[in-house]
């Protein structure tokens, strides 16, 4: 491996594409995906607001998209791209199949984890005469917060490795880089540094996002 050809500056480059256009999607997949997750709770068998042709219809949409192979869904979703970006490719072509592959997996990582709140602090609320957005205000969500935070942890790390699958359809950052010369032009080395880049940006991610949550949970 001729270590000498590696072009930094162009790494550098691809490195701040990946975590831009994680950043950006992780941005709209929690605006997105914690009020759908939201809903799938208070929709679902024996919550506050139990609609079972509503929930299974949610229920249906989020694990349609969680079942489609992301680089099945980076094509599928190619016109809407064009049709929401101006374009396929680059940081901005990549963002709508990140968030449309990353929301419905967080989404039900966050009704699993309220799920795990203790039903007493529902029922306290209603005791109290609060409204349902009031008992998720208030009540629910402060409980779940450190377990909505490990989602959020847990799916940055998902969107550093699906931002590198859509380099396979040019779009940008460390994935394209390993394609464009480690494996079509058989340059092992920039796949190797790629590859530690990338390695390295997910345990970053995976340890603040530990850090934040010890600190927020409750002892």
């Amino acid at each position: 491996m001729n270590w000498d050809a590696l072009h930094w500056p162009e790494i550098g480059e691809a490195t701040l594409d990946t975590l831009t256009m994680s950043g950006v999607s992780l941005l709209f997949t929690v605006l997105l995906g914690l009020p759908l997750g939201i809903a799938l709770f208070l929709t679902g068998p024996g919550r506050l607001l139990e609609q079972r042709a509503v929930y299974a219809v949610l229920s249906l949409a989020v694990n349609l998209l969680r079942s489609l192979p992301f680089v099945i869904l980076l094509i599928v979703m190619l016109p809407l791209t064009v049709w929401v970006t101006g374009t396929s490719i680059g940081v901005p072509g990549a963002i709508p199949p990140l968030v449309a592959a990353a929301a419905p997996f967080f989404a039900r990582l966050v009704e699993n984890v309220l799920r795990e709140v203790d039903h007493g602090v529902t029922e306290a609320c209603l005791a109290m005469g609060a409204r349902v957005h009031q008992v998720v205000l208030g009540g629910l969500l402060p409980e779940a917060w450190p377990g909505v935070l490990g989602a959020i942890t847990v799916t940055a790390v998902a969107l550093l490795s699906y931002s590198a699958m859509s380099g396979a359809i040019g779009g940008g950052g460390l994935g394209d880089l390993a394609i464009r010369y480690g494996y079509q032009r058989f340059q092992t080395e920039v796949m190797v540094v790629t590859v530690a880049v990338l390695l390295l940006l997910v345990q970053a991610v995976q340890w603040t996002g530990d850090r934040v949550v010890l600190r927020c949970t409750r002892r």
